[in-house]
């Protein structure tokens, strides 16, 4: 197992029984007192960070990952279906797994799958996805003043704000990590 100095950014350890990813480490060496690593840290199962302090000899165990890119197939109430497009393989991960992130999610969306020990863990999405519009209110003739906005629901079921000349039909782009609306696609 490797020491508290050699854990980098991006790797995925266990810490409490728990996987945990590694968001940021820091090494110190206060004047008279030993060196320690600082770890700033996010519980891949329940997503709650930490920043826990390391003694730079002490060993830590770091877990096997694999990422993949997934194509999102369909949702089945609590259930979210991905497929690998080269092995076609199915994986399945529930709502409470995705949190909000089941709200950009669209059928043929491409996404990444944190695998820890061969199971699914967290799903990365990209900056922006592409998302129809199902529900909108007309805007009204002569409402032009500058920025006026309206609500818009998508076909996730998200409610998006949007500029007065959205209609329902229309295929906007959305940030992923806001919600917000950055133009048709």
């Amino acid at each position: 197992m490797p020491a508290a100095n050699d854990i980098r950014k991006g790797q995925v350890i266990k810490f409490n029984g728990e996987p945990h990813l590694v968001m940021e480490t820091q090494h110190r060496t206060p004047g008279n007192l030993r060196a320690f690593v600082q770890i700033k840290m996010r519980n891949l199962r329940y997503g709650k960070a930490l920043d826990q302090r390391f003694a730079s000899t002490d060993t830590i165990e770091v877990l096997p990952t694999d990422k993949k890119t997934l194509e999102f197939s369909y949702a089945d109430r609590d259930t979210f279906a991905f497929m690998d497009p080269n092995s076609f393989e199915q994986i399945e991960l529930t709502a409470t797994q995705l949190g909000d992130l089941k709200n950009f999610l669209a059928p043929g969306g491409k996404v990444d799958v944190l695998f820890v020990d061969e199971r699914a863990l967290s799903v990365d999405l990209p900056s922006t996805v592409s998302l129809k519009v199902i529900e909108s209110a007309d805007g009204i003739k002569g409402d032009t003043a500058s920025n006026v906005q309206k609500p818009a629901k998508v076909e996730t079921g998200l409610v998006v704000q949007v500029p007065l000349f959205i209609k329902e039909g229309d295929v906007i782009r959305v940030n992923t990590t806001d919600g917000s609306y950055l133009g048709r696609a």
